[in-house]
């Protein structure tokens, strides 16, 4: 499966000034985003499905994008999210059995901008050394002045709620695709996941609420037994404890979690009554709801190999992450114990209150493809629902 198309000339300008020029994929136009860079080899079709990356352009440090091709099996979620994608080269070549359309005919489906040709390692160097900032790009035109005054126009990332643009509009009960759910039954890890139950009676209710939630979480909730109802991101309090679950979850999502007053509020009537779990966005906002504060990092963590240390363990996990925002460890309350660092630059990547049976990690323990070091997660929240139930 090859890709032709035409060569189409396209200008990156950052609102710092700096300016690249490279050849157009996907969709022609213009467009605006945070642009930051993603450091795995693999996953490009995750990474740009993912609703955490809404608002961003992301640029891919992997030489080679796009030669397996896209297959909706690998979707987190219904469509593509990111603002733009940013690559050395792109493979016109879909080489896999499973690759149903290439990357460039992807996104071109759906209107989404890519640029190649440009020294990607250059400018995620860049990007490290002067911080996240704000992009255009453009097939349109090509003056730096212009398209830098047109980036400067992209609201910053600070302050915005990008929940509302990712989550669901109704409650649902989740299903698995049934083909991801054969390939899940032989997923191992460091512990083998049990085999999906084929009965509804017995499986731990869990409330996921959607701030942009990943399939992969739902489909490892799924995997431990949970049968899953998912919720709109500004559900009540009282009409989560109304479902009667055995466990809340909190999912990831985009934007800046300080924004969210509101959810925030429900979230702290939540805690004490049932076992909750965060991951990625729902560990700040969990950390805010407890009266902790959050801060925006200079260029975020985003990539499949993230040292993450296990204080109860002194173990060390490879973990894959996505975040902008991260939550400020001296401003969680003495009821909390931080359970994970990041070794790269000490932020908190996961605390836990046991007597109020609550616990969240900053990473990803779902990230498919990436490392399986922290699924043990999934098992751990199964516990505490099981602990939860015996007790009432």
């Amino acid at each position: 499966m090859r890709a032709v198309r035409e060569k189409i000339p396209a200008t990156l300008v950052l609102e710092d000034g700096t300016t690249l020029r490279g050849w157009s994929f996907g969709a022609r136009g213009e467009t605006t985003a945070e642009i930051i860079f993603h450091t795995g080899m693999t996953g490009y079709q995750e990474v740009i499905t993912d609703p955490s990356y809404r608002g961003q352009m992301v640029i891919m440090t992997y030489p080679l994008i796009g030669n397996y091709g896209i297959t909706q099996l690998d979707d987190e979620s219904p469509r593509p999210q990111v603002s733009a994608f940013i690559v050395r080269e792109l493979s016109t070549l879909a080489s896999n059995w499973r690759a149903e359309q290439t990357l460039h005919d992807y996104l071109a489906s759906y209107g989404i901008m890519g640029i190649e040709g440009i020294d990607t390692r250059g400018l995620v160097l860049h990007v490290r050394t002067a911080g996240a900032m704000r992009a255009a790009l453009s097939t349109e035109r090509h003056d730096p002045k212009e398209l830098r005054e047109l980036a400067l126009q992209e609201p910053p990332m600070d302050g915005r709620d990008l929940v509302k643009d990712v989550t669901t509009d109704h409650i649902y009960d989740y299903q698995p695709n049934p083909a991801k759910a054969e390939l899940l039954k032989l997923l191992g890890g460091a512990e083998p996941l049990p085999l999906w139950p084929e009965t509804t009676n017995k499986r731990f209710h869990v409330v996921a609420f959607d701030f942009g939630v990943k399939r992969n979480i739902l489909d490892l909730l799924y995997a431990q037994g949970c049968r899953i109802t998912v919720v709109p991101a500004r559900t009540k309090a009282e009409d989560v404890l109304g479902m009667r679950p055995d466990g809340v979850f909190l999912s990831n999502g985009p934007g800046d979690p300080a924004a969210l007053d509101d959810i925030i509020e429900q979230i702290r009537l939540l805690i004490g009554k049932v076992p909750i779990f965060g991951i990625c966005l729902g560990h700040q906002l969990l950390g805010l709801a407890l009266g902790g504060r959050t801060y925006k990092l200079k260029f975020g963590h985003h990539g499949a190999n993230h040292p993450v240390k296990d204080l109860a363990t002194n173990r060390v996990e490879i973990t894959s992450q996505n975040h902008g925002f991260c939550v400020d460890i001296e401003s969680l309350p003495s009821s909390c114990t931080v359970t994970h660092i990041n070794l790269n630059d000490e932020t908190v990547e996961g605390f836990q209150n046991e007597e109020l049976r609550l616990f969240c990690v900053q990473h990803h323990p779902e990230a498919a493809p990436g490392p399986h070091d922290a699924m043990y997660m999934f098992g751990r929240f199964r516990e505490w629902m099981k602990a939860h139930r015996a007790g009432q």
